[in-house]
C-alpha cells in the first residue's frame, strides 16, 4: 500500500473508507473531465480552466460564419487533442473492468481515452470526437479523414506557437477568414462532430444504456466530475434510489456530495490507481 504514502493522512483515510464501501461489489463508473486533466486536457470548471465560449447547436446551424469559427478552432485543437494519451487513472479503470470488479464506464468526456486505455463496456454520453456526422443524410466519417481534407483545402492554416486547448479539443481561433468548410462527400450537407453540443439533448437510447449499466451494478464510483450537467446527476440519483454505495472522487464540490457514502477531494489519477490496486487484490 505504498501508493497511499503520496496522499495526506485525511485523504488516505477516506480512500480506506471508499475501499470498504466498494469491496466485494460490482461497480459502475461515471467519469468527467477531471479524469483527463493528467493527460493534458483541461477541466471545464477546475482551477485554471480556460475561459470558454462553447458553440451551441443553434449557433452552429445558423450560419456559415459560426461553422467556420467552430471548425477552425476544432481543427487547430484536434492536432493536440488527438495526440493525448491515457493516464494511469484511465488504465486503473480498465483494470477494474478486466478483473471483473467494474461493470463498465459511463463518461461525459469526448476524448476517447477510456477506449484507448482498454475499457470494453464504455458509454460515451456526450458522443466522441472520433466521428463526424452529416446532419442531412446521416453519413458518418472518421475524424482523421475529415481532418486531412481540411488540411488539404486550407494549407494556410498553421498552428500557433502556443494554443490553449479546450476540454472538447478546440481552441479560440484568431481568424477564420478564407476557411473552406468541410462538406459531406455524399450529399454536400453540413458536417458536425458526433458530440452533444450545448443546446442538444443526449439521445434517449444512449442514456438508457448508461442507466442499464448502473442498474446492473451494486455500487457507483464517480471520478472527475462536478456533476453540474444533469445527465450525470440523474445517474447518481438512480444509484441513490437503489441505496447503492456512492463514492465520489473530485477536486472541489459536486452537486451530489450530500448523497455520497464517501467523498474524496483529491486527484483522480492517484486515487483511482490505489483503488484499482486494492480492489483487484481483494475481489
Amino acid at each position: 500500500m505504498t501508493a497511499t504514502l503520496e496522499l495526506d493522512a485525511p485523504t488516505a483515510a477516506l480512500v480506506e473508507r471508499a475501499i470498504e464501501a466498494l469491496a466485494g461489489r460490482q461497480i459502475a463508473v461515471l467519469t468527467g473531465a477531471g479524469v483527463s486533466t493528467d493527460s493534458g486536457i483541461p477541466d471545464y470548471r477546475g482551477e485554471g480552466a480556460p475561459v470558454r465560449t462553447p458553440m451551441t447547436f443553434d449557433r452552429f446551424l445558423e450560419s456559415d460564419a459560426a461553422r467556420r469559427r467552430y471548425w477552425v478552432g476544432s481543427q487547430l485543437g484536434w492536432r493536440s487533442f488527438s495526440g493525448t494519451e491515457p493516464n494511469a487513472g484511465h488504465r486503473a479503470l480498465a483494470r477494474l473492468e478486466l478483473d471483473g470488479v467494474a461493470t463498465g464506464v459511463v463518461t461525459q468526456n469526448v476524448d476517447g481515452l477510456h477506449l484507448r486505455a482498454g475499457t470494453q463496456r464504455l458509454v460515451e454520453l456526450h458522443g466522441t470526437m472520433r466521428r463526424i456526422v452529416c446532419l442531412h443524410c446521416g453519413q458518418v466519417f472518421d475524424r482523421r479523414d475529415v481532418s486531412a481534407r481540411i488540411e488539404a483545402d486550407n494549407p494556410w492554416l498553421s498552428r500557433p506557437a502556443d494554443i490553449i486547448l479546450g476540454p472538447d479539443g478546440d481552441v479560440t481561433p484568431e481568424s477564420v477568414e478564407g476557411f473552406v468548410l468541410p462538406e459531406c462527400t455524399v450529399c454536400g450537407g453540413i458536417l458536425k462532430p458526433d458530440v452533444v453540443f450545448f443546446g442538444e439533448f443526449i439521445p434517449p437510447a444512449k442514456f438508457r444504456e448508461a442507466e442499464q449499466l448502473v442498474h446492473a451494478s451494486d455500487a457507483l464510483l464517480v471520478a472527475g466530475s462536478s456533476l453540474v450537467v444533469n445527465s450525470g446527476v440523474r445517474l447518481v440519483e438512480r444509484a441513490r434510489r437503489r441505496r447503492m454505495p456512492i463514492v465520489i472522487v473530485n477536486r472541489g464540490q459536486t452537486r451530489a456530495d450530500p448523497w455520497a457514502t464517501v467523498k474524496i477531494d483529491a486527484g483522480t489519477t492517484e486515487v483511482l490507481s490505489i483503488l484499482a490496486g486494492r480492489l483487484t487484490r481483494e475481489s
